[in-house]
């Protein structure tokens, strides 16, 4: 079996392969993505609300799921305006222009990552994230 493994991929480790093995079949590995997702749908809610109570003429769009959210901005609103504001205090975003093999249509629009900040710095990163998009 070393041998074999040593042949098909020698950049693996065993031993992380049997830990990998163990999260998995002890159901820990499932419990983990619970939790994750439970936290991050949480966090979607977070930007969600912060975006209805300070910025109402913006809208949130995509599915529910995944780590990422796309905000629409007004038709008057340059989106990479809005990134540089963000990104002046301290807030990565990227405009989903910067998405687009041509120009699209879909008008002026942020792509939020919502998964990156820290539990404790969530609360700043949205506040400075829609004083970015008030700031017209």
């Amino acid at each position: 079996m070393t041998d074999a493994k040593a042949r098909a991929d020698a950049q693996t480790s065993s031993l992380e392969q049997l830990t990998l093995a163990e999260f998995i079949t002890s159901g820990a590995y499932d419990r983990h993505v619970r939790r994750a997702r439970l936290n991050y749908r949480r966090r979607r809610d977070r930007l969600m609300a912060a975006l209805g109570q300070h910025v109402p003429g913006v809208r949130l769009t995509g599915i529910a799921a995944g780590l990422h959210a796309v905000v629409e901005l007004p038709r008057s609103t340059p989106e990479n305006h809005v990134v540089a504001r963000a990104a002046a205090r301290g807030v990565a975003v990227e405009g989903l222009g910067d998405y687009a093999l041509r120009d699209h249509t879909r008008g002026p629009a942020l792509v939020i990552g919502y998964a990156t900040p820290p539990d404790h710095a969530y609360t700043t990163a949205l506040a400075r994230l829609t004083a970015a998009i008030q700031d017209q």
